[in-house]
């Protein structure tokens, strides 16, 4: 089940668009003269519907079982990407593929799996979620060099097909044969059962939801473009689509080891003072790559360290929802939570391509990320400690 989890998220609507478009848009703009800042609005069209539509994916699958919900959407997601193949001089046929994507694509996210994950786990829940959430370090290890490969060997049109071919021949096959919730008698006997948590109206009046959500919001906006972009802002250093592509790389190496560390960590240790450090660091980071240095250390370690905290950011959104809100409704709780994520993703890269459009360089705006990720973290603080939950209707105390 837990494999199925991996694969599901390894190739759905998370992390395959967000792990391309950046070999994409150089493409695409030598074929159509389309400019960085019009084709990133694209995957900002596609994230802000997605997450739109995340509480109501997450409702369906509290309602109707995570299984259905998410298999149905990989297979829709392989099939809308697949389209990109067929787009042409309008920009606004890219745009409509990415809405396509947008509408079908957030079932195949950890707003459903995740869900799968923290009904079979709950003494090592963080470090499962941390495993199932390596599908998107999969995903940012595979995808540069395949898509790399596909657009040299094929064309940008068959590298779209390419990894089209993921959702439809790895994750839904993977799924359909392992992917399932527990029986009762499956579950595990701790604190927090299925049927307890509160409620989505009591979520709502509780601060802590929204020291949470803010603080996704700022740190994944720090990320967000930073990602997408990183084959260009390192290529501004001088190095090779290639070199590029290792950097790539090694941001899918470091998520990998920040979800299993953090994830470890999460179930020994309070979720705020684990990561305090760890969403401090990429501050460094983004710091370190900013103007042109042709230092590939440094640009190493500075993907490292953003990638270590993408990776630990992933975790805590799950792990906190489950532990401050519980699982009663935790699909919708996710989902909103979730779409701080989507929403700050989607606006960023759109952000980081109109800044290099207006002054050549993604400098002001990594700066600007470096404050975003100390806020995002130290937001975290005013949490307090895990609450006692109980059924659902019942307001949680503090233990």
């Amino acid at each position: 089940m837990l494999l199925a989890c991996l694969l599901g998220v390894a190739t759905g609507a998370s992390p395959v668009p967000y792990n391309s478009i950046g070999f994409f848009m150089p493409e695409l703009a030598r074929e159509y003269g389309w400019s960085f800042g019009a084709m990133s609005l694209g995957i900002t069209i596609f994230g802000v519907l997605a997450a739109s539509l995340a509480p109501l994916f997450g409702a369906m699958a509290d309602r109707h079982g995570a299984r259905p919900v998410a298999l149905a959407s990989l297979g829709l997601f392989g099939l809308a990407f697949a389209s990109f193949a067929l787009i042409g001089t309008s920009i606004w046929t890219y745009y409509a593929i990415w809405v396509l994507v947008g509408f079908v694509g957030i079932g195949s996210t950890p707003v459903t799996f995740s869900r799968i994950v923290n009904l079979w786990f709950f003494r090592n829940r963080g470090l499962a979620l941390g495993i199932m959430l390596i599908g998107t370090s999969l995903a940012a290890l595979v995808i540069p060099p395949l898509v790399t490969w596909a657009i040299g060997a094929h064309g940008w049109r068959t590298a779209h097909l390419v990894l089209a071919a993921l959702p439809l021949l790895v994750g839904l096959p993977v799924g359909l044969l392992l992917l399932r919730e527990p029986r009762e008698a499956e579950r595990p006997q701790g604190d927090v059962s299925a049927a307890a948590g509160i409620t989505f109206a009591e979520a709502l009046k509780d601060r802590r939801f929204w020291a949470i959500f803010a603080s996704i919001f700022l740190v994944a906006f720090a990320y967000g473009g930073a990602h997408i972009h990183m084959p260009e802002i390192v290529k501004l250093h001088g190095f090779t689509p290639e070199r590029a592509a290792n950097i790539m790389q090694i941001l899918g190496l470091s998520i990998l080891a920040g979800r299993l560390v953090t994830g470890f960590l999460l179930d020994r240790f309070w979720a705020p003072a684990v990561c305090l450090p760890i969403l401090c660091l990429p501050a460094i980071a983004t710091v370190a790559l900013a103007g042109t240095s042709p230092d590939f250390a440094v640009a190493a370690g500075a993907a490292f360290l953003l990638g270590f905290a993408a990776g630990a950011e992933s975790d805590l959104i799950a792990y906190l929802a489950s532990r401050y809100f519980g699982l009663a409704h935790y699909g919708r709780i996710y989902g909103t939570l979730y779409m701080a994520f989507a929403i700050a993703s989607a606006i960023s890269p759109a952000v980081y391509g109109r800044v290099r459009d207006l002054s050549g360089s993604y400098d002001p705006m990594l700066f600007a990320a470096a404050g975003l990720f100390v806020g995002g973290a130290l937001l975290l603080l005013t949490l307090g400690r895990y609450p006692v939950l109980k059924a659902p209707g019942t307001v949680p105390a503090a233990a």
